[in-house]
């Protein structure tokens, strides 16, 4: 069972996210962004200026974000209505109960979505997280893809860079969450998963098939 702290380090973005809307909303721009001032403090307080290069006051420019407000769109959390950003019945519910958001996340990992080949691509990446395999996700989801008869659009073999775009959404989500962490700087710079990140992976999987 996850616990609450675990939970609330977790969630922290969603919560935050959760709490700036609030109860009356965000008017967004007449692009149907997030206003600066919004952005801004999401950029800072969130700390995205330490893994995004940018002044962090333009949402369709800050992409950890513009990322962010559309993961919790998809999952539930807020829609958009006249103009405003607002939080969903659910999102309202699960703003001040972090386990609850942790599980609401982890059945949500990956979106369902009609780009089937996406939907494979992060199952099989968060099934080679469960596993416990440290290293070489790509490449593992990549032969895995291949088995499965799915090829790139000119028809040649997935390889592993095709399989992490592919898989792109649940990784973002992981670094969200903070269970996929950078280490190191310049060419040596890596990305390395938590022990709390095997156990998101877990429960996302055991909440399939959705």
């Amino acid at each position: 069972m996850i616990g609450a702290d675990t939970a609330a380090a977790a969630v922290r973005p969603y919560v935050w996210l959760l709490d700036r809307v609030g109860d009356d909303g965000i008017k967004l721009t007449h692009a149907g962004y997030l206003p600066p001032v919004h952005v801004d403090a999401a950029f800072t307080e969130l700390e995205f200026d330490t893994v995004w290069i940018g002044a962090g006051n333009r949402e369709d420019l800050t992409y950890p974000v513009l990322g962010l407000r559309e993961s919790a769109q998809r999952i539930g959390l807020l829609r958009k209505h006249r103009g405003r950003l607002l939080a969903t019945a659910r999102g309202r519910a699960l703003r001040t109960d972090p386990v609850g958001l942790w599980w609401h996340l982890a059945e949500r990992t990956p979106v369902a979505s009609n780009d089937r080949c996406e939907y494979d691509a992060g199952l099989l990446y968060l099934a080679a997280v469960a596993a416990g395999i440290a290293e070489d996700h790509e490449t593992i989801v990549a032969e895995l893809l291949d088995a499965l008869g799915w090829v790139r659009g000119d028809g040649s073999p997935i390889g592993p860079g095709s399989a992490a775009a592919a898989a792109s959404e649940v990784t973002d989500m992981l670094r969200r969450m903070g269970l996929l962490q950078r280490a190191g700087s310049g060419l040596d710079r890596q990305e390395y998963l938590t022990r709390n990140a095997v156990d998101f992976a877990r429960a996302a999987l055991m909440a399939w098939p959705r």
